[in-house]
């Protein structure tokens, strides 16, 4: 009797040992697939890639956040929606993308890709180290890509304007070359300066902090290397660089739809834009993040799953 009691024991402490043991050897090696995944790195083009397919999705809301900040009046959303597709139609909607996705490819392939590269020689491992290197990017990113920023809002303003005030270039490409005949080289850099401040608040917003809540995030036992983190990270820095840049968004936006002679300088801007109040400066920040979230988490997603698969191991 006894004997059979303890070959039962035995046999049930053996079936407990071997569950117990395959749940180890189950957990060990999840850990080790995810810390696999984390070893790879994204090639310095892979948030070029990202963004262009981001800015086909969401170019939509950033034509009706550049119409927002551009209009003196207080036309809402819920009344520019209808009134765009009325008059216009949907494809409307889409004026200026081949300026937007020359945009990313100019202005998002540089800082990121500087931001890449720059782990090379910046100890990203800080906070500190990440901001510094993000600002940077994002200084280089706003200088290359303002010509195809200025024609992207002239192309998306478009939309609001009647049809003999309308500019009417044909894609990214052509706006740049008229601009370049009519008004001068210097004229596609106009809003430079508000342009490259934005980039560098943008790309620390985005990078520098989705960078630093990610890793928090892996550092917890509730968090891997996968849609959920990239999502949960994307979501909070989209809403964080859409606080820091909207005032130099709307600055920017102004300055590069104006016409010759429009405004004496950026504090001109500044100051036509505050008698709006306080608020002016904010013009358009629902449809901004609206816009920018989606993108911000749609650009991460892109660009994690680019890195997750075609990415390479650093020997």
């Amino acid at each position: 009797m006894n004997f059979g009691i303890s070959a039962s024991n035995t046999f049930e402490s053996t079936h407990a040992h071997r569950n117990s043991l395959g749940c180890a050897v189950s957990k060990k090696q999840k850990q080790k697939i995810n810390k696999m995944s984390s070893d790879k790195h994204a090639h310095w083009y892979f948030g070029g890639i990202a963004s262009v397919g981001a800015a086909c999705v969401t170019h939509p809301l950033d034509l009706l956040k550049v119409t927002l900040q551009t209009q003196q009046g207080h036309l809402s959303v819920l009344r520019l929606v209808p009134k765009i597709m009325q008059e216009q139609g949907v494809l409307a909607f889409y004026n200026g993308l081949s300026a937007s996705i020359l945009r990313q490819m100019t202005y998002s392939t540089t800082r990121f890709g500087a931001y890449e590269v720059g782990k090379e020689f910046v100890n990203t491992d800080t906070f500190a180290g990440k901001i510094a290197l993000a600002g940077l990017s994002g200084m280089i990113g706003g200088i290359f890509g303002t010509p195809a920023d200025m024609i992207n809002v002239r192309m998306q303003n478009d939309v609001k304007l009647p049809p003999e005030l309308r500019r009417n270039y044909r894609s990214g490409v052509d706006g740049i070359v008229k601009v370049y005949k009519t008004e001068g080289f210097r004229k596609l850099f106009s809003g430079g300066s508000t342009a490259t401040a934005r980039g560098v608040f943008m790309t620390i917003g985005q990078i520098a902090f989705y960078d630093q809540i990610k890793s928090t995030l892996l550092a917890t036992p509730y968090f891997q290397d996968n849609l959920v983190t990239h999502f949960t990270a994307s979501l909070m820095a989209g809403a964080i660089a859409t606080t820091l840049t909207q005032p130099m968004d709307v600055l920017k936006t102004r300055s590069m739809n104006a016409k010759p002679g429009e405004y004496k300088s950026l504090w001109d801007i500044v100051l036509h834009t505050a008698k709006l109040g306080p608020l002016g400066f904010f013009k358009g920040y629902v449809p901004a993040f609206v816009r920018l979230g989606p993108q911000t988490i749609l650009t991460f997603m892109f660009l994690e799953q680019l890195r997750l698969n075609f990415g390479y191991e650093k020997q």
